[in-house]
């Protein structure tokens, strides 16, 4: 994959027969991952926490002729744990194997909030709740075909770190700062989780993907104010790219043959905030396996899931 051999959506293969869950499916990079997914034959499980707004997705994907027996709306609010555990107990009602895991949702600069457990929402949603679900739909994974879990970064994860001492943000909150913390969760996150399952010999791949530069709802739903204000009126008219093309990376992580456990996929313009997906690369600090080590460990005490096939690498 280079720059010169530019990869789009019309290159997926055929999906016909696998399934995949895709957290946050209703709108966004999401929606555009689910629409690419299901034209290709996949079945795919949008995973949302607004069932009717689930539902309003799969009515606007049937008007573009996607086929909607290929879509089940499922709850999932990834800020609950409850709502996460609820979850994995339907798709193991429901399945007998999940091909992949696309870690897609996400919130993005809201004021301080805590989520039911009393964690700080960026943190519980975008990394907490994506942590204890692929645990619980670990087994379900590892039964699939070429299986593997998309863990989705952002380009902010260089600008964020672990605030081990203050994760709930009481004695000092930013809401960029902690989102681009939450970034930096989801990279190392999925760096560890390689690291795991190459040690314990599973056949499921982590994967790594960031979207760029994108014009969602995400920077206008959960922003306030000024940066509500610059994000609708400059970045997203006049610097993002659509969605459609930043669901570009994942899709490639998600399915493209020979896409191995570990690998971290970006688009490769400039600054990497628009382009086609090529391979690149997370800071050091991410890539760091004592960090790994130190939030597998926190993140497993948070959640109450273990990972009961993974061991440490180290």
């Amino acid at each position: 994959m280079t720059k010169k051999q530019r990869w789009t959506a019309d290159r997926i293969p055929d999906q016909t027969g696998r399934v995949f869950v895709v957290t946050g499916a209703n709108s966004g990079l999401g929606l555009a991952t689910t629409r690419e997914l299901a034209r290709r034959g996949a079945r795919v499980v949008l995973a949302v926490r607004d069932e009717e707004k689930g539902r309003r997705a799969v009515e606007e994907l049937a008007a573009s002729g996607v086929r909607p027996g290929l879509l089940d709306v499922r709850p999932l609010d990834l800020a609950d744990l409850d709502s996460v555990r609820a979850f994995a107990d339907r798709m193991h009602a429901e399945h007998t194997r999940l091909d992949v895991l696309v870690n897609n949702a996400g919130v993005m600069a809201p004021p301080r909030t805590l989520s039911p457990q009393g964690h700080e929402v960026q943190f519980a949603t975008n990394h907490l709740g994506h942590f204890a679900l692929t645990g619980l739909l670990l087994d379900l994974l590892a039964a699939g075909r070429d299986p593997r879990v998309v863990a989705l970064s952002s380009i902010k994860h260089r600008q964020g770190s672990l605030r081990l001492d203050d994760l709930t943000g009481e004695r000092g909150y930013t809401p960029m700062g902690f989102y681009n913390q939450s970034k930096f969760a989801n990279t190392v996150f999925g760096l560890e989780l390689h690291r795991r399952l190459t040690a314990a010999g599973s056949p499921v791949a982590a994967v790594l993907a960031h979207p760029g530069y994108t014009a969602t709802r995400l920077q206008t739903r959960d922003t306030s104010g000024l940066k509500r204000w610059v994000f609708h009126h400059v970045g997203n008219p006049y610097v993002a790219q659509r969605p459609e093309q930043g669901a570009l990376p994942q899709l490639y992580a998600a399915t493209e043959p020979g896409v191995v456990g570990g690998e971290f996929i970006g688009p490769g313009g400039m600054a990497e905030l628009r382009g086609a997906p090529v391979r690149v690369r997370p800071t050091a600090a991410a890539a760091d396996p004592e960090t790994g080590r130190r939030l597998w460990e926190l993140s497993e005490r948070l959640t109450g899931v273990g990972f009961p096939v993974t061991a440490s690498s180290r």
